[in-house]
Order: C-alpha cells, then structure tokens, then sequence
C-alpha cells in the first residue's frame, strides 16, 4: 500500500469521526431543547375513562420525558367521578408539576373539572372563564334527601331550612337514600377540602361548591384565593409562574419557565376512538343499530349484514355502558320496545303493539343515560328523531295492513272469483273458457256466443260458474263453490 493509499484512507477515519460527532452533538441538542419545552395537555370535551387513561398516560410519559413542567388545560363540564379521581391520583404522584390552566376565554372546569384544578400545583385562568358546581349525583338519587348541613361554607350562613334550628321538625331524615346521599356529599367534601389543604387554597370556597354547587369567575376565584392566578395565553401564564417554588412527590421544585417553548400533546388513534364510542349519544345509537341489526338478521336469516353491523354495533355499546353511568332498567325497555315493534309486523293490531313499542323506547331512551352526570346524557334531537322515524314506519305498516285487508284476493279460487274469461265455443248450460291463460269447464244459466266476455261467480273444483258481462242478475252457485272436490 503506497503513502496516497493510506492518506486516503486516514482522511476518510477522520471524516467518518467528525460525521458521527457532529450528528451525536445535533442529537444532544436536540433532546436538550425538547427537555426545556413545557408539554401542554388538554381536558376538552366530558371526562370519562378514555380521557382520563389518557391524562394518565401523558402525566407518566411526561415524567420519563424529563419535561419541566406540565400545563393541563381544561374546558370540561365535567365527567365520571371514577375518571376524575384517577387523573387526580396522577397529579398528586407525578415529580413533574402540573399547572392547571382553565382556558380558552369562555372554558369552564366544572364539576369533576374543580377538583382536578384543586389539584394542580399552580392553578390558574383565563379570562372570563368559571369553575364549580361541583355537587356528586349519583343515578337515581333522590332530590328530597337534601345536602348535609351546609353552615360550614364560606359564608357561615345555613341555607337548608331542613337544618335549621328555628324549623318546627328539626328531626334528621334517616331514611336509606338521605343517609346514602349524606354519605356521598360528605366523602366529596372531604376529598375536595383535602385537595385545597395540599395546595394551600380557600378549602371553604371548595366546600360550598360541594354543598351548594357555588360557582365563581376568573375574577371571584382569584380574590377568593380559589386559583393563584389569571394569565391571558400560555405565554404569559409560564411567565407569571417562573421562579415560584411548588411541592411535588419528588419534593420541591422551582419553576423556571420563563421563555419556555410549548409543546401540544393530542390523544392518539385509540384513545380518539374511545372517546367516540363512549360519547353517551354515540353509544345509544350503536346500541339501537345493534338491536335493530341482530332483530333484522332473526326476520331474515341468511342476510348476514344485518346481523353482523347488529353484532359489533352491540358489543361496542355494551362496552361503552360498562365504564358509563347507565340504567339498565332503560336497556330493557329499549329492547322490549324493539320487540313490540317487530311483533306488530307478525301480529297485526292496527298499531297497537307498535305504539307500545315507540313508547318503551323514548322512556327507555331517556333513562338510559344519568342525564344528571354532566357531559352524560344523550341528547333529545336524537330521541325524539328515532321516535318520529318509528312512528312514521309504524304509519306505514298500519296503512299498508289496512289496505291488504281491503284488497281483492289474488290468488287461490277466492281469487277468481270475479274475473273476466271468454267463451272458446257457443254453448247451452256448459262449454269451454278461456281464464287466467288456461281452458276451463264453464257453466252459465245462459246462452253463450264465441269469444263473449264473460264473469266467473264462483268455483267448483275445476268447473267455473258464469254470467254474461251484460247479465243484471248473478246466478247462484252451488254451496260447495270454491272449494277443492275431494281427491282433485
């Protein structure tokens, strides 16, 4: 090997080195720019059990990511206590701080929005949004059972006369659905006022929107010591936070947010999906296709189609119901109602089993969803249009059985009966005609003429009785007519 072969050879090393340098440095840069970016998540639509695996997921990703900071912007009506908790939970155990941001102008954090907002390490606002109303309902609570005492608010006043020592029967209600509902109240008070403690917030406030569903604007919130602060963009809300000390589980951290770029997370295919699919309206219509589909396929087997987009239709909404408040009490009345009107198609009762029907399914429709769960309920324009479709197909099957029934019969010796035939020869008291595209045995009480229009009045095994078109009077056939002579 001469001395340009192996200078060659040395240049190309040292080429090869500075390209895997340059790329490792690019790459440290890189990932050190990523790590210096706040990751921005957001609550936009009813918390349930897709959003809330979501939030989960993106709080412990963040944490393996080594991002400063976290912003979790809400715009909630709320959502299912289970899911609430569970992102709760997250914040609490996450070393990366989470500011909680309810933005844009004119978002709300209500509901089990107030807690997760409570939760944050640093909870802020845009302008001209609110939060509160944060009252548990359970399904099928009873409204008369009434808050527990609420003279605990922030404004020390009791405003449940039931409480009050002046009313003439101060006695408790201890029935099973106010002890129940007490119970219920008072585990939200606490979990909410245990939220505001950590956080060094107006934990009274919080109590009163638990008892009273109090709501307050940006404004209110931030005299009130409710939030820390109203920030008009993400800009400025990292800006108005940088420097402040907060308390995470890995311990205290300072925030040095200042300038920091802003990275926006969005939920992947699958949680997408899922949200969909457990989107209370969303659910109710597969599980109408799924019981209307798999009912199709039993009218008709072998169609396949029917009972097939039935099938996935039903085990989509049935999965949807699992992590769903629903009253199965309505599931049954949807389906007996599909039933009744299936029924009316092989029982005809001119509508009434149908009717039946249409009502099953708009009660069981309504109380299908716990309508009192916010962001849960399925909307009425859907209801009400499935019941107007099935009223106007009920409509029809009614005028379309009323009008078999006044039909002229076609078929069978019924059916003959009043048809027109022509004489194939001249003939006395019997002959030949020519009815339906077959010769028959004819017999008239008279005369008949070659290709004369005549009218059968009745049937007698193969014999046809007639009468001239022109005839006034219609001979009587004999009381067997129309009926099949034995052995024929």
């Amino acid at each position: 090997m001469n001395v340009r072969s192996r200078q060659r050879i040395r240049r190309a090393a040292i080429g090869l080195i500075a390209l895997a340098a340059t790329l490792t440095a690019l790459s440290v840069a890189l990932a050190s720019s990523n790590d210096k970016a706040a990751r921005e998540i957001s609550i936009d639509v009813a918390i349930g059990p897709a959003i809330g695996n979501y939030v989960v997921d993106e709080i412990k990703q963040a944490d393996a990511d080594h991002v400063p900071v976290i912003i979790l912007r809400l715009d909630t009506p709320g959502g299912l206590s289970a899911s609430m908790r569970d992102i709760v939970k997250a914040i609490l155990a996450s070393p990366v701080p989470v500011i909680g941001y309810v933005a844009p102008s004119g978002a709300r954090a209500a509901s089990a929005g107030t807690y997760i907002l409570y939760a944050t390490n640093i909870a802020a606002m845009a302008p001209a949004t609110n939060l509160g109303a944060a009252t548990p309902i359970e399904l099928g609570g009873s409204d008369d059972a009434g808050p527990p005492d609420p003279s605990a608010s922030g404004d020390g006043q009791n405003q449940n006369p039931k409480n009050d020592k002046s009313n003439k029967n101060p006695t408790p209600d201890l029935s099973n659905g106010a002890t129940e509902r007490r119970k219920q109240v008072n585990d939200a008070v606490a979990y909410i006022r245990s939220l505001a403690e950590r956080r060094g917030r107006n934990a009274d406030w919080a109590e009163q929107a638990v008892r009273q569903a109090a709501s307050l604007s940006a404004e209110q919130a931030e005299k009130k010591h409710v939030i820390n602060l109203i920030a008009d963009n993400e800009q400025a809300l990292l800006k108005a936070v940088d420097g402040k000390k907060v308390d995470t589980a890995a311990g205290a951290v300072t925030l040095h947010t200042a300038g920091l770029a802003i990275e926006t997370r969005t939920p992947g295919w699958r949680t997408s999906l899922l949200a969909i699919i457990t989107d209370p309206t969303v659910a109710y219509l597969l599980f109408m296709i799924g019981i209307v589909g798999l009912a199709a396929e039993a009218l008709a087997p072998g169609a396949t189609l029917p009972g097939t987009v039935g099938g996935i239709s039903l085990i989509a909404a049935l999965f949807a119901f699992h992590v769903m408040p629903v009253s199965y009490s309505g599931a049954a009345l949807i389906v007996l109602g599909v039933l009744l009107f299936v029924a009316e198609a092989f029982v005809p009762s001119f509508g009434a089993l149908g009717l039946g029907g249409i009502v099953a399914i708009v009660f069981g429709s309504i109380m299908l969803m716990d309508s009192s769960t916010p962001g849960y309920d399925v909307s009425m324009g859907v209801i009400i249009g499935i019941a107007i479709a099935a009223a106007l197909i009920l409509a029809l099957m009614v005028a379309l059985f009323a009008r078999s029934r006044r039909a002229h019969i076609e078929t069978g010796y019924e059916g003959l009966v009043g048809r027109d035939c022509t004489a194939l020869d001249d003939f006395d008291r019997e002959g030949r005609v020519w009815l339906h595209g077959e010769s028959w045995q004819a017999v008239s009480e008279t005369p008949v003429v070659r290709n004369q229009t005549l009218i059968v009045t009745g049937v007698e095994g193969l014999t046809v009785f007639v009468r001239p078109r022109t005839a006034t009077t219609t001979p009587d056939p004999p009381n067997n007519a129309g009926r099949r002579p034995e052995g024929s």
